[in-house]
């Protein structure tokens, strides 16, 4: 027989039972339709972390001090003070990879304007923060480094701190604000940002100069965290590296010696989240996966219930000059054909359902080319893994006892 003719067989054979055939496609089309929405989900999910962190300063390095044993009890990192002037003098001097380096000092308090307050956090910085945080100004301007200098007491404030300390709508630009009783002058107000990834407010911040912030506010002469800039994402590891080799010789480290120290970049961060969430899309395809498995067997059934039912017409080809090897193939064709007719069926369903789910649902997908391949795939392998058995079956029966079946 040619491949045509069979073709043609196996399509009216697949006509001619609609229902059991739609059936049996059913644990294909919902097999494909849910490996391609959990790709989607997964991909959409790593590119808005991505994204998310990336609006954070995809170059951002942020230095902060090492946990110390004392006594036998693990210290707290924030109470240690291992970080200095003197190291983000040394890092600004001598590092080549870094574009943008500042101080870093912050705590908590209340703004207050008139008979408003709201509790917020402070940070003291110096004019190169908003360039590493790729953070912009809605009105007003930016302290300047003389008056980080002379310790001014100036201060840029975030949307959030403005919607609850001018809630009249009045201009905060010019206007006079206190922090735990420390007069500021509102000279700048911060572009929205909204929630980071941590679900944290990033508008919901004082930012004034560290120097006034370190003798004014918090009486310290040690910095928080270090916070920097490499020249490219590309260069983040390297200037991990640079920053790392630089504050080991500062603090007179010997090669036995751990840091006392933590040097960290935005593409570690974007790391631990992916690899998270491609750990969650493969168990979400494994799962989505036992529906094709399903669908596969559901074909190897049906295809053993077509090859009962037709033994007399088998044994007929077969009595007429028919080869077992174009009855393998008819049959084989038929399974192919649901196979696949399901795995379109599939990706027709999967791409709606990817639709629902970002229209509707909110959440972040990316329809990936390759999860159509791999579907498609699959389909072709299922049909010819499971149609294969019950077509080797058909095309082996002997042609007289296959005319005598009842």
């Amino acid at each position: 027989m040619r491949i045509l003719n069979l073709l043609k067989i196996a399509y009216k054979a697949i006509v001619l039972n609609k229902l059991r055939t739609l059936l049996t496609m059913l644990g294909i089309i919902i097999g494909v339709a849910s490996v391609i929405a959990m790709l989607a989900i997964g991909e959409g999910s790593k590119e808005s972390i991505r994204s998310t962190i990336s609006s954070m300063g995809s170059n951002m390095i942020t230095i902060r001090p090492g946990e110390d044993v004392r006594g036998g009890v693990r210290q707290d990192a924030s109470a240690m003070e291992s970080l200095t002037l003197d190291d983000y003098y040394a890092i600004k001097e001598k590092a080549e990879l870094l574009s943008y380096v500042s101080p870093l000092v912050n705590g908590g308090g209340q703004v207050i304007n008139g008979s408003n307050n709201w509790p917020s956090t402070i940070y003291g910085v110096n004019p190169e923060y908003l360039d590493i945080k790729v953070v912009g100004l809605q009105s007003g301007s930016m302290f300047t480094d003389a008056e980080v200098k002379s310790a001014s007491k100036v201060a840029v404030i975030g949307q959030t701190v403005v919607d609850n300390v001018f809630p009249d709508g009045t201009d905060p630009v010019g206007q006079m604000i206190r922090f735990n009783n420390i007069p500021f002058m509102v000279i700048g107000v911060l572009e929205e940002k909204g929630e980071n990834t941590f679900g944290q407010d990033q508008d919901d911040v004082v930012i004034a100069p560290y120097t006034t912030v370190q003798k004014r506010i918090l009486a310290i002469d040690h910095l928080n965290q270090i916070m920097a800039s490499s020249i490219s994402e590309e260069d983040a590891p390297d200037a991990v590296e640079e920053v790392t080799e630089i504050l080991r010789a500062q603090h007179k480290l010997s090669a036995t010696e751990d840091d006392d120290f933590h040097v960290r970049s935005m593409e570690e961060l974007i790391s631990t989240f992916s690899s998270t969430s491609e750990m969650l899309t493969i168990l979400l395809v494994a799962v989505a996966g036992i529906s094709l498995l399903i669908g596969g067997i559901g074909i190897m059934n049906i295809m053993y219930v077509s090859v009962k039912e037709r033994t007399k017409e088998i044994g007929l080809r077969m009595a007429v000059g028919g080869k077992g090897s174009d009855i393998l193939m008819q049959f084989l064709i038929e399974a192919i054909l649901i196979s696949i007719t399901g795995g379109i069926l599939g990706v027709i369903l999967g791409l709606g359902a990817t639709v629902f789910i970002e229209k509707f649902l909110h959440w972040p997908t990316s329809v990936a080319l390759y999860s159509i391949i791999i579907s498609f795939a699959v389909c072709a392998v299922t049909g010819i893994f499971f149609g294969w058995y019950p077509a080797r079956k058909a095309s082996v029966l002997d042609p007289i006892t296959a005319l005598r079946y009842e």
